[in-house]
């Protein structure tokens, strides 16, 4: 475990915000089961995204990683062991396929209906919180086509064949749920319907997975509640994609501008982006922040924050960092429908209410919710990152409003998802 203290005060200065996580996943799995190699063009590979492309490896694909050129080179699993072509010996014999995918959730849920589609046996290895958080009742609906899913311990056992069908999946769960059988389903044959079930939220994250697989050429009909998926698809990429700026990630520094009254700026942002903590530039502006987008870049400076009411449904790995700005905005900020941060990398209710009472903050933790009452600096002090990355990057945010520095625990969590976070952070310090 490594520590890392940060200095108090405002930062200012300029970021190129690296690939959108979300973005690379569904990109990777799609350009897997393509018809054709493609380049994916990724700007940082974090161990979340690392942790796909090994599975698609795994599952036989071929992937190369140019690292310090910020690109994979896909070889479809169609390429090397089609969907169709003969088992080898060991898929005769039952044999299953390691799947390594630490604690990427999204990988995790992504791929369990393709493996599915694919009709391999597998077993995901589990890391972290991973092996506790829910798979009800997704895991229950895939039984229901086909699959055998079973848990021991750390590792989660898949196999059988998906078939083709009726789905129902609730809207209120999680969203990986619905956007990882958006995936698998056009491979499978025949006709597939996906019914959402009552309100969906983190609408974002299915509307991004929606976006690739047009990209792809995947035909879906959408109705308000419902999918319709003709079977028998193949995706196919253009030969090179790009993956979009993160705003997910790039909210650390947004935020951080709306601490600093001479602002921060973020680069590699699309303004056209359909990833749901685009939001943050919204939110930001209710508090008072002034919020400016220009070409691909977005600006951020502190005016005089004001608390408000935040729905974390939509947004919830924004909460930690949205939370430090609360803490310094004027009067009570309250953080309602939160319950799902409970089942994330730590209790992230809990562990942010106590990165915020650490810091000085005036802060109330309830089941499903989070109280904060504004102050004009918090004290500073140290923090223990749970081993979440949102976690420790928001600790970081809030030493931008600190009186004292700020230490924070277990910094190397941040490789989840942004590895080269606080060389990114200590190029805005205070001079």
């Amino acid at each position: 475990m490594s520590d890392i203290v940060l200095s108090a005060g405002e930062r200012t200065g300029s970021v190129k915000i690296p690939a959108s996580k979300s973005q690379a996943h569904r990109l990777l799995i799609c350009a897997a089961l393509g018809k054709e190699s493609t380049e994916i063009i990724c700007d940082g590979i974090s161990k979340d995204i690392a942790a796909t492309a090994e599975c698609l490896r795994a599952l036989g694909a071929g992937i190369a990683l140019d690292e310090g050129a910020g690109r994979f080179l896909i070889k479809p699993i169609t390429q090397s062991g089609s969907l169709r072509s003969k088992r080898s010996a060991a898929d005769t014999k039952n044999a299953f396929c390691n799947l390594h995918c630490g604690e990427s959730g999204s990988t995790l849920r992504f791929l369990i209906p393709v493996a599915g589609a694919l009709g391999r046996s597998v077993v995901f290895h589990m890391e972290g919180r991973l092996p506790e958080r829910p798979l009800a009742p997704f895991d229950d609906e895939l039984r229901a086509h086909g699959m055998e899913i079973k848990q021991e311990g750390s590792l989660l056992y898949c196999s059988g064949k998906l078939k083709a069908g009726e789905y129902t999946l609730p809207g209120n769960v999680s969203s990986q749920y619905i956007s990882g059988l958006l995936m698998a389903l056009p491979f499978l044959e025949g006709e597939s319907t996906l019914k959402i079930a009552g309100s969906l939220e983190s609408a974002g994250y299915v509307a991004m997975t929606e976006e690739v697989l047009h990209i792809a050429g995947i035909n879906f009909e959408k109705t308000a509640d419902k999918y319709r998926i003709k079977g028998g698809q193949r995706t196919e990429l253009p030969q090179v994609t790009e993956a979009e700026g993160d705003y997910s990630n790039a909210a650390f520094f947004l935020c951080a501008g709306a601490l600093s009254e001479r602002g921060v700026r973020v680069c590699g942002l699309s303004e056209e982006s359909v990833q749901g903590d685009r939001a943050v530039l919204d939110v930001l502006r209710r508090f008072g922040a002034e919020v400016t987008e220009n070409n691909g870049a977005v600006t951020v400076k502190r005016q005089r924050l004001r608390g408000i009411m935040i729905d974390a449904g939509p947004i919830p790995d924004l909460i930690p960092v949205l939370s430090v700005v609360a803490a310094a905005a004027e009067g009570e900020t309250k953080i309602i429908n939160a319950g799902r941060l409970r089942l994330k990398e730590s209790d992230r209710i809990s562990s942010t209410a106590a990165m915020l009472t650490a810091l000085g903050a005036d802060v109330t933790e309830l089941e499903d919710r989070l109280v904060i009452n504004g102050k004009t600096a918090l004290t500073g002090g140290i923090v223990d990152s749970a081993n979440d990355h949102r976690i420790a990057m928001a600790a970081a945010v809030a030493a931008c409003v600190s009186q004292n520095p700020v230490t924070v625990c277990g910094s190397e969590c941040t490789a989840k998802s942004y590895p080269r976070f606080w060389d990114d952070f200590k190029s805005i310090d205070p001079e």
